[in-house]
């Protein structure tokens, strides 16, 4: 029953808009990731997926596991590489926010 509880309380505190990032200033840091992802997260090239609408909280950790490591991309882990927690946190609710 407790891991039960634990696993709930988790889930809440991953779900609540208090953990959510900045739109605008996401958008404002989101420049680099046009050039692949498209001006509104819709790519023109295929092989770049459309951040749109995807949830905020996949984004953050797909941005953090490239930064780390844990995913392996050349492109993406170099993108993610000089951002900030906070700058993941913006730009994951900017694609969020986006239909």
């Amino acid at each position: 029953m407790k891991k039960l509880t634990l696993a709930i309380a988790a889930t809440v505190m991953i779900a609540s808009p208090a953990f959510a990032g900045d739109v605008d200033a996401g958008k404002a840091k989101s420049g680099t990731c046009a050039a692949c992802h498209g001006a509104a997260g819709i790519s023109a090239i295929p092989m770049y997926p459309n951040l749109a609408g995807q949830k905020e909280v996949y984004l953050v950790k797909q941005l953090k596991d490239f930064k780390s490591g844990k995913r392996k991309d050349p492109v993406m882990g170099a993108m993610a590489m000089p951002l900030s927690d906070e700058d993941i946190a913006n730009i994951s609710a900017y694609y969020a926010s986006l239909k």
